[in-house]
């Protein structure tokens, strides 16, 4: 509210006259002079205009991915990456969560922020990769799955028609994942050795993709020993590769180009790489085409 003028101070009164000294006798007292006139009081202020009315709230807008099962919320900041909740209500690392009328009375959609600076494959997304060979409906192997921040993303992807079978060796994060895999019941946690798949061939079905993010100085190997076991023929992998782990002396560059020639060695097609600068440093995507071997036929 505004404050109001304060009056202004009243006139000091003039000094009376002095009085005249006579010849003989004393001279007369002087006058007393006139009190000061009181100031006049200041006007009240006037009352501050009524604020604005409140904006209305803004509507989120969710766009298709050129990725099926992958959301767009673009704005004049960023454009958000997202994925459609297979868990309405639950987060699974804090993440931000959307909802958007779908049209039909109250029915909404729920969709995850996909967060890139903490996922490999959603970096790589972001990055502008060509394609992540995973849809509604596939099966992917995911090797290195950790507490299973990107693997429940690639559980929304895939949706309920889909599995995700997630590979972890750590016991601490592995209890992490168990506790994503009792809320999603399209993943399927499997705490062992990636580098050991023969453990585990009796719980994997023949899968459309793997993705293996294993950070280990063998990890072109590691991917090779699973595809032989569990990617079908014509099926698809997606490998990250950190520099550091496998040279910490040589250039990044020159390392992605090593392992790319390793995978061609254990008959896959690597088709693109991608770098996933400012978001995870000296490291790149790998995606491509597995080629099993054909076997001979006996004479």
């Amino acid at each position: 509210m505004a404050r109001s003028d304060r009056g202004g101070r009243g006139g000091r009164g003039g000094r009376g006259g002095r009085g005249g000294r006579g010849v003989a006798g004393r001279g007369g007292r002087g006058g007393r002079g006139g009190r000061g006139g009181r100031g006049g009081r200041g006007g009240r202020g006037g009352r501050g205009g009524r604020g604005g009315r409140r904006g209305g709230r803004h509507q989120v807008q969710v766009t298709q991915h050129r990725f099926p099962g992958i959301f767009l919320s673009r704005s004049a900041d960023e454009d958000i990456l997202l994925t459609l909740n297979q868990t309405p209500g639950e987060s699974v690392y804090s993440e931000k969560r959307i909802e958007v009328p779908t049209g039909n009375g109250d029915e909404k959609k729920e969709y995850r922020q996909w967060n890139v600076f903490r996922s490999k494959l959603g970096a790589a997304v972001i990055a502008g990769v060509k394609n992540i060979y995973m849809e509604p409906g596939s099966k992917v192997l995911y090797l290195g799955a950790a507490s299973g921040t990107t693997v429940s993303h690639v559980s929304d992807i895939v949706g309920p028609e889909g599995s995700v079978y997630a590979v972890e060796f750590s016991h601490r994060t592995g209890r992490e994942l168990l506790e994503v895999a009792k809320k999603r019941t399209n993943v399927i946690p499997i705490i062992e050795d990636a580098r050991k798949p023969q453990k585990y061939r009796m719980l994997v079905e023949m899968v459309d993709c793997v993705f293996a993010d294993v950070a280990q100085p063998d990890q072109a190997r590691i991917l090779a020993e699973n595809a032989k076991y569990f990617v079908k023929t014509g099926g698809h992998f997606v490998i990250s590769i950190k520099a550091n782990c496998i040279d910490s002396t040589a250039p990044a560059e020159h390392v992605f180009n090593d392992v790319v020639e390793e995978l061609k060695t254990y008959k896959f097609k690597p088709r693109e790489i991608v770098t996933l600068e400012p978001y995870e440093r000296d490291h790149a995507v790998v995606t491509g085409t597995y080629r099993s071997s054909k076997k001979k036929s006996k004479k």
